[in-house]
């Protein structure tokens, strides 16, 4: 399947480019199921012209909120499971209410309180605007939701964590309260599958000892879940239109991880 952390179709409320985007992705789309959350450019609120966010997006790209064991309410943040139950995906939303006693806070407390490690091996989040990022570009935008968030993603064990919003590629170590823990997720930048703005290229330097890559360049990347203890994660630079293996890792799932029970 496609997991699509935001920023479809680049509309900004001119909705035939809601159209035009529909037939160029039909037949991808029409092949494999998109799992996707919203991002700034789905929000579409501007005032005295239309005072009510996500309107298209809601009615054009309607999620499984209301389904499985967990439904959210919410077609801006939702959770499935795939692979077979052996992962469990949390989609998030970064511009929707994400602070303590939110429905979405709230939500996501239950959502991972019922998860069973024993039988979901994996557990991977999506968010628009990164928690972590070492990127000129967006700098702080997702600390708010971060601040709020983080703790329960960490006391769940989540093992990874995918962002988009910065045109560029960044990985980091395993994170938590912004050092390296072996018990928190890794957090990856994956916002360079395409736009309309061009791309992120300027880096705060030094490279902080958390991000183990950086790159500005247009990709995508494959979590390939192996079996039930590792997944190969493999993010891939187009050059000239020809996919070309750039970084490379092993997620090892935290829930048999002795040094990370709860």
């Amino acid at each position: 399947m496609l997991l699509l952390p935001g920023d479809l179709s680049y509309a900004d409320l001119d909705q035939p480019r809601w159209d035009s985007y529909g037939r160029l992705v039909e037949p991808l789309a029409s092949a494999r199921p998109w799992m996707v959350t919203e991002g700034n450019h789905e929000v579409e609120k501007i005032p005295l012209l239309e005072r009510h966010p996500f309107k298209a997006y809601n009615a054009r790209w309607r999620m499984p909120y209301d389904a499985g064991a967990s439904p959210s309410g919410s077609n801006l943040y939702y959770s499935f499971d795939a692979a077979g139950g052996a992962v469990h995906v949390i989609m998030l939303g970064s511009y929707t209410d994400y602070d303590a006693g939110t429905a979405q806070h709230t939500w996501l407390q239950g959502d991972l309180a019922g998860v069973d490690r024993g039988k979901t091996p994996f557990v991977v989040a999506l968010v628009h605007a990164p928690w972590y990022n070492s990127n000129k570009a967006h700098q702080g935008e997702g600390d708010g939701m971060r601040d709020a968030m983080e703790a329960l993603l960490y006391g769940a064990r989540v093992d990874a964590v995918f962002a988009g919003h910065v045109h560029a590629y960044e990985r980091f170590a395993r994170v938590y309260g912004d050092k390296e823990d072996q018990c928190g997720p890794v957090y990856v930048t994956i916002g360079d599958g395409g736009n309309r703005e061009g791309l992120a290229e300027k880096y705060i330097e030094p490279q902080p000892k958390t991000s183990v890559f950086r790159e500005a360049s247009f990709g995508h990347g494959r979590l390939q879940v192996v079996n039930v203890t590792h997944a190969l994660w493999t993010w891939h630079r187009n050059d000239d239109d020809e996919p070309v293996v750039a970084d490379q890792t092993w997620i090892t799932s935290l829930a048999p991880n002795p040094a990370c029970k709860k």
